[in-house]
Order: structure tokens, then C-alpha cells, then sequence
């Protein structure tokens, strides 16, 4: 939606943005009643609020939110920070999204006749029908507020917009079609008996996010990138300081859909822990439970493939035997970050399934890649070593050479198997967390190609620390490196958080749902 002047020419962007504003309060007052009770935001207890989505496995490695990997960041283009000199005004309050509860709506005699356990199970399905109606019109929102006037300004290219925002408009009658038939089993009073059947056959339509939620890396990207045109930026602030933004930026917006999909698991369960027993409920809702995980499960995989295949396109190679069919066969990024080397360079790091890339960050014509640093090593002929702090002396500096001060910390190194194939590379991360991290990442995708050592009694062996007594030993012999053996579960602490260059640890390993 553009505005137009009386003469049917475009509007400029402030004014476009403030008839937006208007033409949405109208429509707000027109849809909501006068009388609903508003709360402020520090008082809402939405119940998707009080859920925290890292709990279950399945949604914290789908959960988590994407953050920009931009190397320059959110910040402000010059041109945006430039403020227009006149009289000053208030800035314009956020709009606030009406937060009623089903037992509001209940007058006191019927709300007599229901017991606490039922009231907290229509809350909770009341909760699930409110976030369904607030998502179609955010969704509807990007379109009108974003999507339409950045292509009818010429803002953006509607390449470059079909890139960023996909198929949004697309999923909004499937949101719709939810919501009737939930209220065709909607009682005069707002009660629903039974929600499981409606959510055993609709909640399989949710696949068709595999597409959009795949392609989120590569959109956040290319919107980041755009942000640095001064006329986005400057367009994108005006609307976040706009009402009906609610303070939220495009891409809290974009990325509505996929918060929304972690949520479904964690709803569906209140409803369920709300549900009697012997309540005709609770089998379609446990096998509703099982299909939104299956669902996520299959989105997640899809996404990780999309995410592996985005980031081997990214890599660039400065001679020909760098390249390894391996990389290009890739399926699964087990993890990816940032590390330094031993002369302080910074490096970024691939660990894909079969293989270990250790690359440099470069950008040529506004194009950021990864540019292959030495050889790239194969899992089955990595060797991993663990350094404690002090062994080694880290940087380049002339003062360096001379002083005790840069014996280096969170240390340890990745060498072939057979030193004539490739040097070793020594890597400092960040802390001792990320060390551990990492060490356990790279030993878990090592373990499968290593000899089995002797046995031995697990309490015999010290806790990976700080400070140590044991000097860099390799993995897969008798080596006192951690307490535990290595596992998958106990490597993984955040999924899907694509993160940029300067972010130190990003793991990618599929775990079951818990």
C-alpha cells in the first residue's frame, strides 16, 4: 500500500508512512471494542511468555532467533541519523495489542460452574487462537507496511523484495482456514470442547514453511546488506519509530512465522497438561503433539541442509587442491565460528561432516565470502590436541617475543594425521566455554574414524580446566583430556542461531526431541 496525493502522485515516504499509521488506527478501532482491557507489556502473562522454548530439544535448535551476521551490524546509515531541524515533538507511543483473558469474557455465573482445571484449558486454547489472529495480521502488516511501499517507492528491486520476504502472503489462508474451523466448534460462550481432531488435520500444512524458513539465512543477509543503502535504512527507521511497528524492526516481522512454529509444541502441551484425563481430548492431542514435532523435525533438517549448502557457495579457493569433493557433498554443518590463529589472525572455521575448512573472511563489491586458508583437513585424518594455558605463545607483536605476558589461554590444535599432508593449525577460542565447546565438537566428528582406545575408568580422569597438568596430548589415545565421553547431547547449546564472522561458536548437530 503507497499513499497518493489528490493528484494521484506518490506521497513521499514520511507522509506514506503517516496516512499507513492513520489508515491502521481506523482499522484497529473498527475491529476492536472500546471497552477491552488494556495491560502494559510488563504485566501481560501471555502464556507463550511464560514458556520458555529452550526446553525442548526439537524447538531450542530450531528456536532460536537469527541474528545478523553483517560485519557492520544494525547501526544507522549517516544519512538516517540526520534529523530535520523544526519544532520538537513527542515521540509517537508504540501500539499495544489488546491482551483480554478467556475468563474476562466469562460473566460470574458461568464462570462458577467450571472448574480452575478447565478454566486454565480454555485459557490455554484461547491463547492458541489469539497468537493465530495476532500472526495473520502481522503478516498482513509486512506486506502493507513494508513489501508494497518499498516496491512502489522503487526502495528496493522486486527481485531483491520477493528474495527478502518470500511467500509471506501465502501462509495467511492457511492461518485463516485454522481459525474458522476452530470457531465452528466455538460454543456461544467461547468454550471448545475438543480442538484435538481440527489440530491432527491441519497441523500437517505447516510443511509448507520449508521453503520460507529455509531461505531465512539467505534473506537476512541480502536485508542486511540493503541496510546499508542510506534510502532503506532511512525508510526502515521511520517505520520502526512509527505506532504500528510496535517498536519491532522488518525482520522481527519476517522472522514472526518461524517463532511462531516453536511455539506450537509448548501451546499444545499446556492444553494437553490442562486436559483431564479421561477427557476425549487427550489422545488427538497427543498425537497433534507428535505431528507439530515431526513437522519442526522435518523443517529443521531441511533448514540445515539449506544453511550447509549457503555457506560452501560462500567459500572461495585460492588454489585448486584446496578443493575437496567432500566440502561440495556436504549435508550437515556440524558447527561453524570464529577462532585465531597463532599469529592472532582471525579465522573463521567450517566443520562439516567429513571435513574441516578453516577459512578468512573477505568482501569484494559489497560480497562477503570465505576464503580457504591452507589446506582443508578430513576428519578421518585429523588429529585433535588438546594445549593447556601457558604452552604457547599467541600473536606477532615485536613486544610479544620478549615478555611472558601473551602465553595464551583456551588453546588447542588440529593437525593431519601425517604431517607431510598439510601443516598443523594451533586455535585460541574465546574462552574457556567456546574451548570446550569446540574441542568437543571436533572430537565428537573425529570419535567415528579413531581407533577404540583400552578401557579405562571415567573417574580416573580430570576435569578439562583452566589450568592443567597434562601438556597437548592427542585425541584417541589414553590422553586425560574431560570427565565424560563425548556425545551429541552434551555438545549442542544453541541450533540455528546464524550468526555472523565475529560470533565464536555456532553448533549444528541434530538431536532427537525431548
Amino acid at each position: 500500500m503507497v499513499a497518493h496525493d489528490d493528484a494521484g502522485g506518490l506521497l513521499p515516504i514520511k507522509r506514506t508512512i503517516r496516512v499507513i499509521d492513520a489508515q491502521n488506527q481506523t482499522f484497529r478501532e473498527q475491529e476492536e471494542p472500546s471497552n477491552k482491557r488494556v495491560r502494559s507489556l510488563a504485566r501481560v502473562t501471555s502464556l507463550a511468555n511464560l514458556i520458555s522454548p529452550v526446553r525442548n530439544g526439537a524447538v531450542r535448535r530450531f528456536g532460536q532467533t537469527i541474528q545478523s551476521f553483517s560485519l557492520r551490524g544494525d547501526t544507522k546509515s549517516p544519512a538516517s541519523g540526520q534529523k530535520p531541524c523544526g519544532r520538537l515533538t513527542a515521540p509517537t507511543p508504540p501500539k499495544r495489542r489488546n491482551s483480554v483473558l478467556w475468563s474476562e469474557t466469562l460473566d460470574v455465573t458461568m464462570k462458577e460452574t467450571l472448574s480452575a482445571k478447565e478454566i486454565k484449558r480454555q485459557e490455554a486454547i484461547y491463547e492458541l487462537s489469539r497468537g493465530e489472529q495476532d500472526l495473520i495480521e502481522d503478516l498482513k502488516l509486512a506486506r502493507k507496511a513494508y513489501h508494497d511501499p518499498m516496491l512502489k517507492l522503487s526502495i528496493m528491486s522486486e527481485e531483491e523484495l520477493s528474495h527478502i520476504f518470500g511467500d509471506l502472503d501465502s501462509y495467511i489462508p492457511l492461518h485463516e482456514d485454522f481459525l474458522e474451523k476452530l470457531g465452528q466448534v466455538t460454543r456461544p460462550d467461547g468454550s471448545v470442547e475438543q480442538i484435538g481432531p481440527i489440530l491432527v488435520e491441519w497441523l500437517p500444512g505447516l510443511n509448507a514453511y520449508k521453503a520460507y524458513c529455509s531461505n531465512q539465512l539467505a534473506a537476512k543477509a541480502l536485508l542486511d546488506q540493503k541496510k546499508q543503502d542510506a534510502r532503506v535504512q532511512d525508510f526502515l527507521q521511520r517505520c520502526l519509530e512509527s505506532p504500528f511497528s510496535r517498536k519491532l524492526d522488518l525482520w522481527s516481522f519476517l522472522d514472526i512465522p518461524r517463532s511462531r512454529l516453536v511455539k506450537y509444541p509448548l501451546l499444545l502441551k499446556e492444553i494437553l497438561r490442562h486436559t483431564a484425563n479421561d477427557h476425549p481430548d487427550v489422545q488427538s492431542l497427543e498425537e497433534a503433539i507428535c505431528l507439530i514435532q515431526g513437522v519442526l523435525s522435518d523443517i529443521n533438517l531441511k533448514k540445515g541442509e539449506s544453511e550447509c549448502q549457503y555457506y560452501i557457495d560462500k567459500l572461495e579457493y585460492l588454489d585448486e587442491k584446496q578443493r575437496d569433493p567432500r566440502i561440495e557433498a556436504s549435508k550437515v554443518l556440524l558447527c561453524h565460528g570464529e577462532l585465531k590463529n597463532k599469529n592472532g589472525h582471525k579465522l573463521y572455521i567450517f566443520l562439516f561432516q567429513e571435513i574441516l575448512v578453516l577459512t578468512r573472511p573477505v568482501t569484494r563489491n559489497e560480497r562477503h565470502s570465505y576464503q580457504v586458508y591452507r589446506q582443508p583437513i578430513p576428519v578421518q585424518d585429523l588429529v585433535l590436541e588438546d594445549l593447556q594455558d601457558g604452552d604457547v605463545k599467541m600473536g606477532g607483536s615485536f613486544r610479544g617475543a620478549f615478555g611472558n605476558s601473551d602465553k595464551a589461554k583456551n588453546i588447542f590444535r588440529v593437525r593431519f594425521r601425517d604431517s607431510s599432508s598439510g601443516q598443523s593449525h594451533t586455535l585460541q577460542a574465546n574462552d574457556i566455554f567456546h574451548k570446550q565447546q569446540w574441542f568437543n565438537c571436533i572430537q565428537a566428528a573425529v570419535a567415528p574414524f579413531q581407533p577404540c582406545p583400552v578401557p579405562f575408568e571415567m573417574k580416573d580422569l580430570p576435569e578439562l580446566s583452566e589450568e592443567g597438568e597434562e601438556n597437548h596430548q592427542p585425541f584417541g589415545s589414553n590422553a586425560k583430556i574431560q570427565r565424560r565421553q563425548p556425545s551429541a547431547s552434551g555438545i549442542l547449546c544453541r541450533f540455528f542461531l546464524d550468526t555472523g564472522p565475529s560470533h565464536p561458536f555456532s553448533p549444528r548437530l541434530p538431536t532427537p526431541f525431548s
